[in-house]
């Protein structure tokens, strides 16, 4: 007895670790938000081009999610998310350069250096919050997480918002009447407005990165993962190649789907306001909105699954709400479509925690790589945006170029009536 509640004690400290980093993932990631509009201006970018942020931002994780799964298997779980931080502290060094230079290719790169160490986060935090205890209650602990993340978006979106885009629609209707002299001087003030922010981002991850790397955590063992990841499934299975779980690599797409479909819903939304007739000033907050609703879902979620309701269950209904929200959301105007989308946080916030541990049941050994699938699965969120840039351009109507979202929610609705289901062979 006393052993057990040593262990629970010592998961417990690990999790309100782990929501830390949560805490930094919403608060870098959401960000994104508010650069998007910041750098269009400051560089002179178009919509598409300015939604290369994402892009750059998410593509890091399908580039380096496999390497980071190899990282840690001689790193494990705790070092290797002390690492992560290391590489997102000097990805936010290189705002610096950027903004002296008003660089927008040096911008990116220093944000797919970010997306790099986010990237190994992921790979190592994820599963190891989905092992760390029961898979059926791997939904509420996710949704634990969730808070964290979603709390700390918000917090992004008011400050960086208030930072980089105060006074924003004076400021634009200022640069139409400057010669260009003039104006590029303003752009280069502007710039600057991120040196500061990112310089103390970067000292911030740093200190983390020390303190995770000398404080004891429990190290999830491949045994353990297999224990906790094959409860209630399917009989253990001798494959040897994570190619012999199918509903895993499904999941990884119903993670790319997702991702895109979330990060659209606040990375788009400054911009969709502004379709709507709202000025920036205003619109830039709208993003938080997407927030409160994922952090209501999360809430909710932690005291209803499974109590209440499967994990399965509660992505069907999600889904569902999710494309009745974006059809509303396109055919509606004013404060009733700003709303509708809005509800998308709520009906998005089950999806990945849901996802994860249905994507992660009973490939055992397989944890660590299979996590680094579904960490791949992130890039959804490189691609969606800036295709939704271009279709909006199209369609000359970003509201209308929604649409986009809908065939993605109907893969994820696939995944949760069928494509999760754990099955013996290989593909």
């Amino acid at each position: 007895m006393g052993y057990n509640n040593t262990k629970n004690k010592s998961y417990g400290f690990a999790l309100f670790l782990i929501g830390c980093l949560f805490f930094v993932f919403g608060f870098i990631t959401w960000s994104n938000s508010q650069l998007i509009p910041y750098l269009k201006i400051a560089c002179e970018l178009s919509d598409a081009q300015s939604y290369l942020v994402a892009t750059a931002f998410f593509a890091a994780y399908f580039v380096m999610a496999i390497p980071s799964s190899l990282v840690l298997r001689f790193t494990g779980f705790k070092s290797g998310m002390s690492l992560g931080l290391l590489v997102m502290a000097l990805g936010a060094l290189l705002f610096i350069p950027a903004a002296n230079a008003r660089s927008y290719p040096l911008f990116l790169t220093g944000l797919f250096i970010i997306g790099t160490g986010l990237a190994l986060l992921q790979t190592a935090s994820n599963p190891y919050v989905t092992v760390l205890g029961p898979i059926e209650s791997a939904a509420s602990r996710i949704s634990i997480m969730g808070i964290c993340n979603k709390i700390a978006g918000i917090l992004a979106v008011y400050i960086l918002g208030r930072i980089t885009l105060n006074n924003v629609d004076e400021l634009k209707a200022r640069l139409l009447t400057l010669d260009p002299a003039t104006k590029a001087a303003e752009l280069d003030q502007l710039a600057a407005k991120v040196v500061m922010p990112y310089t103390v981002i970067a000292i911030a991850l740093a200190a983390l990165a020390a303190i995770l790397y000398f404080i004891h955590l429990p190290e999830i063992k491949e045994e353990e993962e297999n224990t906790a990841a094959t409860t209630k499934m399917m009989p253990s299975s001798s494959a040897d190649t994570i190619w012999a779980y199918p509903h895993m690599l499904l999941g990884a797409v119903a993670i790319f789907f997702y991702v895109g479909v979330e990060v659209m819903s606040y990375d788009t939304f400054a911009g969709f306001g502004e379709a709507l007739g709202y000025k920036l000033e205003t619109a830039k907050h709208f993003a938080s909105y997407t927030g409160y609703g994922l952090l209501v879902g999360y809430v909710l979620s932690i005291f209803a699954i499974p109590a209440v309701i499967s994990q399965r269950k509660a992505l069907i209904i999600a889904t569902l709400l999710s494309m009745a929200m974006v059809i509303l959301a396109m055919f509606t105007k004013g404060s009733v479509a700003v709303w509708c989308f809005a509800v998308l946080g709520f009906s998005n916030s089950v999806m990945w925690p849901a996802i994860w541990p249905l994507a992660l049941t009973g490939v055992g050994r397989f944890t660590k790589l299979g996590g680094a699938l579904l960490v791949m699965g992130i890039v959804g969120g490189a691609v969606l945006p800036p295709v939704y840039g271009k279709l909006a351009e199209w369609m000359h109507s970003r509201q209308m170029a929604y649409v986009l979202m809908i065939p993605c929610y109907l893969y994820i609705l696939y995944y949760a009536l069928k494509g999760y289901r754990p099955r013996a062979g290989k593909v």
